[in-house]
């Protein structure tokens, strides 16, 4: 049965890093990034764009778990709210997979630090320090596997997320 892995986890903690060293270890695969869906520029969130991303993202979803080429879906994205989880996999209906959902975590030092490096970098905006901090403390209350990547190295977190899949 296919694999459908959601990693979610604010801004700078690291999805993409450690859904990066998962695709790579595990064959056949997919990797979609959300931000991917709905990168606009200039980037503006509306009821209109939030609404044309998941689209995209249930679309692009749905093909990979319908394509006899992959056996793993690995998906990552904000997702802060439980609702934006229930809702994307409300629309993946008609396809049989396992679950497995995981919301990256740290510390908010570390997190500051991760951001720093990427802002001075040039990689990110400095705004992005308090939008991420605030939403750090949300996963916790989402109904997902909790994955502290702040002392973990992005190949060493897929490696558990990989091994956890394994079973």
């Amino acid at each position: 049965m296919k694999k459908l892995i959601l990693v979610g986890g604010t801004m700078g903690v690291g999805k993409s890093s450690v859904c990066r060293a998962l695709y790579q270890r595990l064959t056949p695969s997919v990797w979609l990034d959300g931000d991917w869906c709905w990168n606009l520029n200039p980037f503006e969130v509306t009821e209109e764009t939030k609404a044309m991303a998941m689209d995209n993202i249930a679309h692009l979803l749905g093909n990979f778990l319908r394509c006899s080429q992959t056996e793993y879906v690995i998906f990552s994205w904000v997702m802060h709210q439980q609702e934006i989880i229930d809702e994307l996999l409300s629309r993946l209906t008609g396809t049989a997979f396992t679950l497995y959902s995981y919301s990256l975590v740290c510390s908010e030092e570390i997190l500051i630090q991760r951001l720093e490096k990427d802002i001075r970098r040039g990689r990110r905006h400095p705004d992005v320090l308090e939008r991420s901090r605030k939403r750090l403390p949300l996963y916790q209350s989402l109904d997902t596997w909790k994955l502290d990547v702040g002392r973990r190295t992005p190949e060493e977190a897929a490696e558990k997320i990989k091994t956890d899949i394994a079973g």
